[in-house]
């Protein structure tokens, strides 16, 4: 008899120490899978929307490419953030008033070394602006990418366009996240395929407030929000999450404001420096 309690004892002391050790190191480690979002690409270390920032990206352990979508004035989806060509390359003018082959002959990377003369190298002058085809030919089908339209009521049929492209290299809808400030591309994007992941993005210039209202009219066609970071705080990050919305704020380039948005509980985050992330999801 005394045998069988001193059995009995011990099977609940290592049911005790599963749920309590393995189990907690289990949870602790399953809060720290947070989405890790190469803002387009590693471009705190190399130009922006280019090949080379997003094989950065990779290499520094970023989970997805993100990208940033323009359209030419003969209909090529291509790689970059802003409407105008003067930021990033040598260029002026819209994106919208140049064909592709008049891209293609621009500096993509040598802005890159002027700015940020710390991480400058002379591989990167003369890179070149991507189409979205070219990434997709690059990186495979099965690549996780988190594609943004922007811009979208400059570029009609951007989205079918997208969707189009995405059939003819069988991306995996999977590893495709697709996002937008305009919530009427996102659900056109769901109207022509919902099967694509959407995330609604959010910008606030005070105090973030999400209505119950707001959060039901996006699940109607998205999985998740993006807000700017600056302005969100822990009880709307559990807010959102608690509804059963993702929440993948950005940009986040230091290791404290990441560790602080990890605790309040947010799913993913976008930063330049993917690697910094990654660190701290490793506990450095």
């Amino acid at each position: 008899m005394k045998k069988k309690w001193m059995a009995a004892a011990l099977t609940l002391l290592v049911g005790v120490s599963v749920v309590s050790g393995t189990g907690g190191a289990m949870a602790k480690e399953k809060q720290k899978d947070i989405v890790n979002v190469a803002h387009r690409g590693a471009s705190g270390y190399a130009p922006e929307h280019t090949l080379v920032s997003y094989e950065m990206g990779e290499k520094l352990k970023g989970d997805y490419i993100e990208i940033d979508l323009q359209m030419t004035k003969d209909g090529q989806l291509i790689a970059m953030h802003d409407e105008t060509l003067d930021r990033t390359t040598n260029g002026t003018g819209l994106v919208k008033d140049f064909t592709l082959d008049q891209i293609k002959e621009l500096d993509a990377g040598s802005w890159f070394n002027e700015t940020y003369p710390q991480y400058a190298k002379a591989s990167y002058e003369g890179l070149t602006v991507p189409t979205l085809e070219e990434v997709f030919q690059k990186f495979g089908k099965n690549e996780f990418y988190y594609i943004e339209t922007k811009s979208p009521e400059v570029y009609p049929g951007m989205e079918k366009e997208l969707l189009r492209l995405v059939k003819k290299y069988g991306i995996d809808k999977n590893k495709l996240l697709v996002q937008s400030f305009s919530a009427e591309s996102l659900e056109k994007m769901h109207e022509l395929d919902s099967s694509v992941k959407l995330v609604q993005l959010l910008w606030y210039t005070a105090d973030a407030v999400i209505t119950d209202e707001e959060i039901e009219e996006i699940k109607n066609y998205a999985i998740g929000v993006g807000p700017n970071y600056t302005f969100i705080d822990k009880e709307y990050v559990q807010k959102v999450t608690a509804s059963g919305l993702e929440i993948h704020p950005y940009t986040v380039n230091d290791k404290e404001t990441m560790k602080t948005l990890i605790d309040w509980g947010v799913t993913g985050i976008f930063t330049n420096f993917p690697g910094l992330l990654h660190e701290v999801k490793k506990g450095k």
